[in-house]
């Protein structure tokens, strides 16, 4: 199979969008994604898919902490800009939340000391341990298809 049916098919589920952050130093350092999990309850641990060529992977394992924060549908703007699809030219403006970079205004911010990673295939699984969370309301940016989209409610009948 080709690696681009692979990566259309897994585009035909929908995920939300979130921005991974960490802070190296004094630089502060972001991506774009969707590969991102709830792994455990207890302990509470979550998980983020990071390709072996990306920056972040260096910088994730440099600071052994790392945050994931759930855009809203009104942060698509944000999404762009960590992608690398757009540059509005505007500085990204940082929360903290125990001295890691969180995305302003996320529905969520989860804030992680790295327990461990683990290489499988071209991508890397860091696992985090989730130190503090900081919620928000708003609805999700969602991502189906290469597309942006917001989330619609199902009503019940």
């Amino acid at each position: 199979m080709e690696s681009r049916t692979f990566r259309n098919a897994m585009g035909r589920f929908a995920t939300g969008v979130t921005v991974i952050t960490t802070k190296s130093g004094e630089d502060h350092h972001g991506m774009t994604a969707n590969a991102f999990m709830s792994v455990s309850l207890d302990p509470k641990l979550i998980t983020v898919s990071i390709d072996n060529r990306a920056n972040m992977l260096h910088k994730i394992n440099q600071s052994g902490k790392f945050a994931v924060s759930f855009l809203s549908d009104k942060q698509q703007d944000i999404s762009m800009h960590f992608a690398g699809q757009a540059n509005s030219g505007e500085e990204i403006q940082f929360d903290y939340i125990q001295q890691i970079p969180v995305i302003q205004n996320a529905l969520a911010s989860v804030v992680c000391d790295l327990d461990r990673s683990v290489e499988v295939g071209d991508h890397t699984l860091f696992i985090g341990k989730v130190v503090d969370i900081n919620l928000t309301d708003g609805n999700p940016l969602t991502f189906f298809g290469g597309k942006y989209g917001k989330h619609e409610p199902v009503e019940y009948v």
